[in-house]
């Protein structure tokens, strides 16, 4: 199971076809809300030149990629934090991602109808962000009861839960996201067990038209990256319709019409590669037999726990890792010569994982 990574948004904003884009697998489509009512889920590989490296190295036959969760949610409508439109399935649908990848519509299209009315990207993102800050604060009110009678009870030890839900609910009633709340290490991982929907990392992915792809940056775009500065969040624009359509192309000319755009590199590689890094995720590799494989862990995750997402037996019965960085496996050549020079090195159970790190477990179930 990958990192999973929601599509939400408003209806008809271009989810279901940016989701089509990024996995390859059609997904029904329509000019009116709620086309999606389950969401369509995809496994999207990370692309790493050093994985391609490692398995060339050692002629791996098969190389497999580390990968991220693709879930497209159908869109929310103002009134879906009290059930309209299926809100509170879809809201259901949200609690589960690890990242929001929220989808503003920034195209213009007589033929694609828009519920909020003119395309207006910063309201339409209002709309969204007071739902979801309504559904935090209904679970946060139904906690505050809870917690209130056990401080009145005399119980001192729900005194600082009771301050944080408090200045939480205060922080959500002034429009704010639950995000952007200064907070301590503890407080944040207190935040992160209740689900807040707020609370969740996002990227805003800004779904622009063919006409604005060779300007420097959409005058949507502009105006969505104004928004996100407050709680520095990341803004990325796609002409997702577009997008889909190279993917299907053949190499040489797929290359073509990108430079007939003035597109360097694909908008959903760099999607990809963005939601990888703002999830705080780092890739080490193994090697065993003919398959390289990529592993995505968060940054600190101790050698024990990689070995663990692996395989659990190795967790359980971890010894050892032997381990080497990727530059210095390619520049001697072999693992075979990476021992010999001493280079190979022992870790135990607590060593944190670095990116890039090529890692052998030993175990013993």
């Amino acid at each position: 199971m990958g990192f999973k990574c929601g599509l939400v948004g408003l209806p008809n904003v271009g989810k279901s076809t940016l989701f089509t884009a990024l996995s390859s697998l059609p997904v029904e489509r329509a000019n009116f809300p709620f086309t999606t009512v389950e969401p369509n889920r995809a496994t999207i590989p990370v692309k790493d030149d050093r994985l391609q490296k490692v398995a060339a190295l050692v002629s791996s036959q098969k190389i497999t990629p580390a990968t991220l969760d693709i879930v497209d949610i159908a869109g929310l409508i103002e009134g879906a934090s009290k059930g309209e439109g299926l809100g509170n399935r879809f809201l259901a649908h949200i609690r589960e991602m690890d990242l929001l990848l929220h989808v503003v519509r920034g195209f213009s299209s007589p033929d694609v109808s828009h519920m909020p009315g003119e395309v207006d990207a910063v309201r339409d993102i209002e709309i969204v962000e007071l739902e979801l800050a309504l559904a935090d604060l209904f679970v946060l009110e139904r906690r505050l009861e809870r917690v209130q009678r056990q401080v009145e009870g005399g119980l001192k030890d729900f005194a600082k839960e009771n301050e944080l839900l408090a200045r939480l609910s205060d922080h959500l009633n002034e429009g704010k996201p639950a995000r952007s709340l200064p907070a301590d290490n503890d407080e944040k991982k207190f935040m992160e067990n209740l689900q807040l929907l707020t609370f969740k990392p996002v990227i805003y992915v800004v779904n622009i038209g063919e006409e604005e792809i060779a300007e420097e940056e959409a005058e949507t775009a502009k105006a969505v990256r104004a928004f996100a500065k407050a709680e520095g969040a990341p803004v990325i624009s796609i002409c997702a319709s577009l997008e889909g359509e190279l993917e299907e192309m053949p190499v040489d000319e797929k290359l073509f019409y990108m430079e007939e755009y003035g597109l360097q590199e694909m908008g959903l590689n760099k999607l990809i590669r963005l939601g990888y890094d703002y999830l705080n995720l780092i890739t080490f590799f193994t090697i065993k037999g003919e398959e390289a494989t990529a592993w995505s862990v968060k940054k600190g995750t101790t050698a024990r726990k990689g070995a663990g997402r692996v395989h659990s037996d190795m967790e359980k019965g971890f010894i050892i890792a032997e381990v080497i960085s990727w530059e210095e496996l390619l520049n001697l050549g072999s693992l075979t010569a990476a021992k010999d020079k001493g280079i190979l090195r022992l870790e135990g159970r607590d060593y944190i994982i670095k990116d890039g790190d090529v890692m052998l477990f030993r175990f013993k179930v």
